[in-house]
């Protein structure tokens, strides 16, 4: 089974997380969308130093709104994954899916409420952390649970 994975960033405020996660994305395979509006420009040459060189070959998919991207991909709701810190489920139980989707909202803000309320609570995922820190980076969150989703293909 071929895995088709996407890392979508909601929003994204920092350029250097934003090429951070779009090398992650390069070196598993996956597809990088951000959805305006962006904290920073694409033509920022720190997001290309964060991206080292590779940045080039990332060509992320860019969309005016959640609404143009869920219609354009096609994206059923049993292909979403919503990461937030507050989700119901473990990031070790995201969907065995052929394809899916990766959500994650803004550094400072998370996810949007209109977009946590178009899916049920079961869609929301967590990555556990220590109570000493508010939350992760969001590049290493987005590490985390895209390689956590490519399990599927350990097991075939």
């Amino acid at each position: 089974m071929d895995l088709e994975r996407h890392v979508v960033l909601v929003h994204p405020e920092i350029h250097w997380n934003t090429g951070n996660i779009g090398r992650t994305c390069l070196g598993a395979g996956a597809t990088l969308h951000l959805v305006k509006p962006l904290g920073f420009s694409l033509d920022d040459r720190m997001v290309r130093r964060a991206g080292l060189d590779y940045w080039p070959m990332v060509n992320p998919f860019v969309w005016e709104d959640y609404g143009a991207f869920c219609d354009a991909m096609a994206v059923s709701s049993e292909e979403i994954a919503l990461l937030t810190k507050n989700g119901r489920r473990s990031f070790r139980d995201l969907p065995e899916s052929r394809r899916l989707f990766l959500i994650f909202g803004s550094e400072t803000l998370g996810l949007p409420d209109d977009i946590l309320n178009r899916y049920t609570p079961d869609h929301t995922y967590r990555i556990p952390i220590s109570s000493r820190i508010r939350s992760l980076n969001l590049s290493s969150a987005a590490a985390v649970a895209l390689y956590e989703s490519l399990k599927l293909s350990c097991k075939l």
